[in-house]
């Protein structure tokens, strides 16, 4: 299985193959239609507590990457992730 990253705010392909969107927010001013988003996975988006920690360190990116997959393999995220992956 491939996957790609794209901005949500860049126009659909017709190669895109199955848009997901992992956000806990929608984005502003964009329509579910424009963004032709099948899933929206709130649930898999880092925590708002990291990302506001990532945005005053934008400069730690590995740090954010381990806290980031820490919290991707709490149970419940793992079941989750599972779910959509079937």
């Amino acid at each position: 299985m491939t996957i790609s990253v794209k901005r949500v705010y860049e126009a659909p392909a017709a190669g895109d193959g199955v848009r997901v969107l992992v956000d806990r927010l929608w984005p502003r001013g964009l329509t579910k239609e424009k963004a032709a988003v099948k899933y929206w996975l709130r649930d898999l988006a880092p925590s708002t507590e990291l990302r506001q920690w990532f945005h005053a360190n934008p400069d730690a990116w590995a740090q954010f990457r381990r806290r980031y997959m820490k919290e991707l393999a709490a149970p419940r995220l793992q079941r989750r992730l599972t779910s959509c992956i079937r």
